[in-house]
């Protein structure tokens, strides 16, 4: 939902123009702006100011909390149209009204960071200082061992060779001390189960979690926790997740649960006649790790990535949500920029390839990144291999994704004509 905001005559008429060409999604509250503002600010995608840049900046600084879920903010003050944080809507509605686009937030952000926000990743290293030398244009190596699909990126990123800088994207730690030049990224792929019995202690869960980190996992990937339904309760295992968002900078990561039969129907490499006679399931923590990865995947692939340990009196154990190609199929409407959503320039830009007939492609070109690919055909192949795709045609596009379960997949449509 896009807010449209204005307090002077001059902003109402803007609004009133800029208010269809956004389409329904648009919503303008009656009343002084600043109430308005507070009530709706956590269902809004995006806000747009008709007033001054330095006013909307007042307007809307004491409720930024993370730019991750932040509405984007757009100014229209005068003859410029200023992101604040959304470049693509302030270039859409600077060329509707004619006026100069002030934009510049996604390149102050850098490649680096738009990867972080992309990959919901934590960041370990000097992200700054690699981002500069990748705008200076130095050569930085990226490695990528589990196979994200990624965005276009400066042809100085090498996928191999030697750099003076180097990027890891991983959820495992390294086997090494990370060197100064060196800058990690750990996206969350990794779900834990947990298994216990009565009365297990918040330290004992906290030590069976260090275990997972002695085999190579790196905890900050962790997605959720899962276990059993009869443990949801489970004082020691609420308090150790609990304990361990605190240690991690507030993340949230829930705590899944499934009934017995459920996690019995999970096919695991260590199951135990033991805990099938005290539980109804012959495994706690591995069945329900591999079961709410699976879940999570929505139909992409899972593996354990650490069996099942034991602690004192509990049990936990791994699993992961491997990365798949992803495809985007965009609708670009009957072919005006209003026709085109801004969740379809998003995805453009996360692309690495975008695959049409050459006039879409054509009506798109000034919105991909620099390096990105362009096919006539073969969309589903290069995101089957891994890639991040963009389909792009004209009109509403398909109203359901082709070859499920093979690529992530996403459909955009556009807006239809009239």
């Amino acid at each position: 939902m896009i807010g449209l905001f204005a307090a002077t005559e001059a902003g109402r008429r803007d609004l009133v123009e800029v208010g269809p060409f956004l389409g329904p999604d648009t919503v303008v509250p009656d009343g002084p702006v600043r109430p308005a503002l507070h009530r709706l600010w956590p269902s809004l995608s995006a806000a747009v100011f008709f007033v001054g840049a330095a006013s909307a900046v007042r307007l809307v600084a004491p409720l930024l909390r993370d730019k991750r879920s932040d509405p984007g903010v757009v100014c229209v003050d005068g003859e410029f149209v200023v992101s604040l944080g959304d470049d693509a809507l302030a270039l859409r509605i600077a060329e509707f009204l004619g006026r100069t686009a002030v934009v510049g937030s996604a390149a102050d952000d850098g490649p680096l960071d738009e990867l972080v926000e992309l990959l919901d990743a934590t960041a370990d290293g000097d992200l700054a200082g690699c981002s500069a030398a990748l705008a200076a244009g130095d050569h930085v190596l990226l490695l990528n061992p589990l196979g994200f699909p990624l965005p276009a990126l400066p042809d100085t990123v090498l996928s191999h060779g030697e750099a003076d800088w180097k990027i890891v994207i991983d959820d495992r730690l390294p086997a090494a001390t990370r060197a100064d030049r060196e800058v990690r990224l750990v996206p969350r792929t990794l779900v834990v189960g947990l298994g216990s019995g009565s009365g297990v202690s918040t330290s004992a869960v906290a030590s069976a979690l260090a275990e997972l980190e002695a085999r190579g996992l790196d905890l900050r990937a962790v997605r959720a926790f899962a276990t059993a339904d009869r443990k949801a309760d489970e004082q020691g295992i609420l308090e150790a997740v609990e304990d361990w968002s605190f240690w991690h900078g507030d993340t949230s990561a829930p705590l899944l649960t499934f009934s017995a039969d459920v996690l019995a129907a999970v096919p695991v490499p260590n199951p135990s006649a033991v805990v099938a006679e005290a539980t109804g399931s012959a495994s706690v923590a591995e069945a329900a790790a591999l079961r709410a990865a699976a879940d999570l995947a929505d139909g992409g692939p899972v593996e354990l990535a650490a069996p099942k340990v034991k602690g004192d009196n509990v049990t936990v154990a791994a699993a992961r949500v491997l990365p798949r190609g992803r495809l985007a199929l965009i609708g670009l409407g009957p072919g005006t920029a209003d026709q085109r959503t801004p969740r379809a320039d998003a995805e453009l830009r996360r692309a690495a390839f975008v695959v049409g007939a050459a006039s879409a492609v054509d009506q798109v070109r000034h919105l991909l990144r620099p390096g990105t690919g362009i096919h006539p055909h073969g969309a589903v192949e290069l995101a089957a291999s891994g890639l991040a795709v963009a389909w792009v045609a004209s009109g509403v596009g398909p109203s359901a994704p082709p070859d499920e379960g093979r690529v992530e997949t996403v459909v955009v449509p556009g807006v239809a004509g009239s």
